[in-house]
């Protein structure tokens, strides 16, 4: 059968915990069309499905691309590319197992591929970013969690069960602070969102100094690094305490996969020298010594976004093609 119609296009859709941004890709890795939502505002988990196919389906007809779409991937926090759920994620209001891609593909009759999150920004990565024409790199996602993946000869690395790379979740502080997932002294139980403001609490509870960040409505990262940038000692140390954490996790991962670089993504990696600086020079100190000074630490420069729309859509050019419409 001689076929006329070209599925020349996928979608990828990025779910995060605060948003859900979707979007039309061609074959080129153009975004033709886009949208997105707020995913809080959508704590049952059937209601979330019906808004996202919803808008799925309607992004479709506004464009006149039901012809040519071929499949759909999914970039989600604690996602298994092997088994295409979201499996006990600490962060998101769903928990559990959620068989995310079926539910996707039962609705829209399309197929439908979902990978972690952090492996999806490594595949935007080394599609648009920093790790193009890289064959071993790992990335680390620093924002409300902390998730990294890493590439080995040009190939994702998922282990046997599809977690490969659970960085955040590695003890770097033995009967620690409580992590989300359960365990203690966890490293994104320091590093992470909720880590980083634990650590100017501490801080501000052990000692009268003053600070900006006593004054401050809401307290963040983003917050804090506008005190640093003002002087404020004590939010400089919040950050330095960061990056010992940070760079005693990245010089033990650097050391078990010996990668060209380690790419820092996600909103904390924007803290900049405030971070990076105590990260590089702890990372120094405690890495290999026979890779010191050839792993090169890179801040991530894609727009956070657009990369993990694109990433997800790699995603989707590689899942076997189904529809219920042929």
């Amino acid at each position: 059968m001689i076929e006329t119609a070209t599925k020349d296009k996928v979608i990828g859709i990025d779910i995060s915990l605060e948003r859900t941004t979707y979007a039309i890709v061609d074959i080129r890795g153009n975004i033709l069309a886009s949208g997105g939502f707020r995913t809080s505002d959508y704590p049952v988990l059937n209601d979330y499905v019906a808004v996202l196919c919803e808008h799925i389906v309607n992004l479709m007809m506004d464009n006149n691309a039901f012809e040519s779409i071929r499949s759909v991937g999914i970039s989600a926090p604690s996602g298994n590319y092997k088994t295409g759920c979201i499996e006990n994620s600490p962060n998101m209001p769903w928990k559990g197992v959620i068989p995310m891609a079926a539910m996707l593909r039962d609705r829209i009759g399309l197929a439908v591929a979902l990978g972690n999150d952090s492996h999806v920004i490594a595949l935007g990565e080394h599609a648009f970013g920093s790790a193009h024409g890289m064959s071993d790199f790992a990335i680390v996602t620093l924002g409300h969690g902390l998730g990294s993946a890493f590439f080995s000869q040009r190939q994702f690395h998922l282990g046997a069960d599809g977690f490969a790379g659970e960085l955040g979740h590695t003890c770097i502080e033995e009967g620690g602070r409580l992590c989300e997932c359960g365990l203690r002294g966890c490293l994104e139980a320091y590093c992470a969102e909720k880590g980083i403001i634990r650590t100017a609490k501490d801080l501000m509870e052990a000692s009268d100094a003053p600070s900006l960040m006593r004054d401050l409505d809401h307290l963040s990262p983003r917050t804090i690094v506008d005190c640093c940038e003002q002087g404020d000692e004590m939010a400089i140390e919040v950050f330095r305490r960061t990056g010992e954490y940070f760079g005693r996790g990245l010089a033990t991962y650097a050391s078990i996969i010996d990668p060209e670089a380690i790419i820092i993504a996600g909103g904390i990696s924007k803290a900049g020298k405030w971070l990076m600086e105590p990260t590089e020079e702890s990372f120094n100190r405690h890495v290999f010594r026979n890779i010191r000074g050839k792993v090169r630490l890179i801040v991530s420069s894609l727009n956070d976004r657009e990369r993990d729309v694109l990433g997800a859509s790699a995603l989707a050019w590689d899942v076997k093609e189904y529809s219920l419409f042929k």
